[in-house]
């Protein structure tokens, strides 16, 4: 349960005084979530600053002032057209109040004739008078310390006024309650950090722009808070992983050795040191949650092969999961060709009513097949293996915390788990994303792979691309032509690489075909053969192809619009083409002027193709929330905390919460306690759940 103190915290949005539903529903659009609290994360993106309150006679052309004034008279308009006018003054000189639409009853009351009154807004010149039009604030002298103040402003969206965020920020500040403290008072003393509910009022305070920044001390006070919470929810999930029973699997290597003997090339140093990695967990008694990382073409697939074969050496089962059936069918090709010479059974289960499906299940619950290769539908109902021993998973980025937990209670045996990801991320993320797991990262690409040569080029010089890219095709070569990220509308991306394909066709005629989002997966999955196969040789596709089949023969990547797209994403497609013998291009088509952000982008990846540097740099250039793109699954969402600046407290944050737990692992102390209500306050519900369960 949530602890009670919190409750006025999770009250919905519409709790709050003058928010009703139309604005509640807003506020929950830009807080990103429905509960007060979520309010409260929404810090401050910019200010306002109402202290400068001059005499009339001082008043500079266009400054934002506050005054105080004498009211001396109302002239109302003739007609409507014409706006209200409010005389003021003070002992130096006069000022008009300048009101379109007024309502004649509302501006008598607050500017009674006569009164002093202090008045907020931008004064500027007409015709030689002083006026202020519609004055952003209208008060008595009594409400002058507050008006003349510094006034935060926040992000905003349609039909939402900056005035309606700042009151209801203000109104879950109030309700802010004081916490038991949960860091230790040696930490808050080195940082020089406040409590928590003084570190949020003044990051909603801030007195400058230096204020807005995440460097100061409230802020990073409550980015540690969110890190801290992570830390400790993933080792918590880590735990609860190591705690099921696992089971020692320790094979004889014979398989193994027929396997590395057939290939044409030495593995690199870090397939050979992953490989002992992962045998190592697979020798003890716990179960294994490890994280295989590397860049594409970096040889992931033949270390997952060899750990499989360890479990088939032990006499048990191994199952490989991929995202798609195309992706599932092509590591059948690639495994099958390896295992099968040395008496691995493979065999492919996916969705659906395919032929055969009912005797493949009935193979793998007797134990007939030896590694099984599949979708999802691998750990659908009905599904049983004879003995699983390992589970492998391709592609991680798409498959969260929380989905990691399912499948190993889905998978129900004491199957360890390996989990590959062609994304590189860096260190600092690698620790926020999957630090319920153990990390082996190949950071070596294998002999003999060829760099890709990269090139960017405006859009002006698209017809001389469209020419080179005809020349390559006419010989026999494949090339991908990705579209545009319009927005965040799959229908939006997919209208973009419509109109290319058309253009294309028009030049090429049935050797262009086209992929993208909103296409059904089996119709997708049917243009992907068709390319991969040569049927057709230019593939144009939004960015599903990020992650896709792997065709030698693909040799040229266009790229429209590259400005458009994060540096992580661009190393991801170009990876796409260089995986056969012959020389590849990946051409970057921009639209100038480029940004300076842009230009770095494309400067950096002309520069490398070493993912990891790569990812690195996208890092510092976009900031965490982008890496993985957009909210992809396995991707943590951080409030406040942005790794770019607050990289540095996230080891504090892994080291404080290890060494806790260590301590007190069921969080019983006062700390703990405290602990735990970090964990609600941060959405990490699921962390306390797994601890009640064991």
């Amino acid at each position: 349960m949530r602890p009670e103190i919190l409750f006025p915290l999770f009250a919905p949005m519409t709790s709050l005084p003058g928010v009703g539903r139309k604005f509640g529903h807003l506020l929950e659009a830009i807080a990103d979530g429905p509960h007060v609290v979520d309010l409260l994360w929404h810090l401050p993106t910019g200010l306002i600053d109402r202290r400068f309150s001059p005499k009339l006679a001082e008043v500079p052309e266009g400054a934002l002032v506050t005054l105080t004034v004498k009211v001396e008279s109302h002239a109302a308009p003739r007609n409507r057209r014409q706006p209200y006018k409010v005389r003021a003054s003070d002992e130096t000189g006069r000022i008009d109040l300048v009101f379109f639409h007024a309502r004649t009853d509302y501006l008598e009351k607050v500017l009674p004739v006569g009164q002093l009154r202090v008045v907020s807004g931008t004064a500027e010149r007409f015709g030689g008078d002083l006026q202020m039009t519609h004055p952003d604030h209208i008060g008595t002298v009594e409400d002058l310390p507050r008006l003349r103040s510094v006034e935060p402003t926040y992000g905003l969206t349609a039909g939402l006024p900056q005035s309606t965020v700042q009151k209801a920020v203000r109104a879950a500040l109030e309700r802010t309650p004081v916490l038991p403290e949960w860091h230790d008072p040696a930490l808050l003393a080195r940082e020089g950090w406040a409590s928590w509910r003084s570190a949020l009022h003044a990051a909603h305070a801030p007195e400058s722009e230096a204020e807005l920044s995440g460097e100061t001390l409230a802020r990073r006070r409550l980015a540690y808070d969110e890190l801290l919470a992570n830390q400790l929810a993933l080792l918590l999930v880590r735990r609860r992983m190591r705690a099921r029973p696992g089971r020692s699997i320790q094979g004889d290597g014979r398989r193994r050795k027929q396997v590395l003997a057939a290939l044409p090339y030495r593995l690199t140093s870090a397939q050979e040191r992953s490989i002992r990695e992962i045998l190592g967990d697979l020798e003890r008694p716990n179960r294994m949650l490890r994280l295989l990382q590397g860049d594409v073409g970096s040889g992931k697939t033949i270390v997952a092969l060899l750990a499989m074969l360890a479990a088939v050496e032990s006499g048990a089962q191994a199952a490989l999961m991929a995202p798609t059936e195309i992706l599932a069918r092509q590591h059948l090709r690639t495994i099958s060709a390896l295992a099968e010479p040395a008496g691995v059974r493979v065999g492919l289960l996916t969705g659906g009513r395919s032929r055969g499906r009912g005797d493949m299940v009935d193979r793998i619950a007797a134990g007939d097949v030896d590694i099984v290769i599949g979708t999802h539908a691998l750990f659908q109902e009905g599904v049983a293996f004879r003995d699983l021993a390992l589970v492998v998973v391709d592609e991680q980025h798409r498959f969260g915390v929380h989905q990691r937990l399912a499948l190993t209670d889905q998978v129900g045996t004491a199957a360890d788990v390996l989990v590959m990801s062609a994304t590189p991320i860096p260190r600092t993320l690698t620790l926020t994303v999957y630090g319920d797991m153990d990390v082996s990262r190949l950071d070596e690409k294998p002999p003999g792979r060829r760099s890709i040569v990269t090139r960017a080029l405006p859009l002006s010089r698209l017809d001389e691309v469209v020419a080179a890219v005809g020349r390559r095709i006419a010989q026999g070569e494949r090339a991908y032509w990705v579209c545009p990220l319009v927005s965040e509308s799959e229908a939006l991306d997919a209208a973009a690489a419509e109109e290319r394909y058309a253009a294309l066709v028009e030049r090429f005629g049935d050797q262009v075909d086209l992929a993208h989002g909103r296409q059904k997966t089996a119709e997708r999955d049917r243009v992907m053969e068709r390319f991969a196969s040569g049927e057709v040789h230019l593939l144009v596709a939004t960015t599903v192809i990020e992650v896709g089949v792997d065709v030698p023969e693909a040799t040229i990547m266009v790229i429209e619009h590259a400005e458009r797209f994060g540096l992580a994403q661009l190393h991801q497609l170009r990876g796409r083409v260089g995986r056969g013998g012959a020389e590849s291009s990946c051409l970057l088509l921009y639209a100038p002027p480029l940004g300076e952000t842009a230009k770095s982008r494309l400067s950096i990846l002309r520069e490398t193709d070493d993912g990891f540097r790569i990812a690195e740099e996208d890092l510092r250039l976009r900031g965490a929330g982008e890496i993985l793109g957009v909210r992809q699954s396995g991707m943590p969402q951080f409030r406040v905390a942005d790794l770019a600046t607050h990289h540095d407290l996230l080891s504090v944050a892994r080291d404080d919460a290890q060494a806790f737990l260590q301590r007190d692992p069921e969080l019983r102390s006062d700390r703990g306690e405290a602990l735990r209500t970090l964990l609600y306050l941060f959405g990490r519900d699921g962390a306390v759940a797994l601890m009640r369960s064991g």
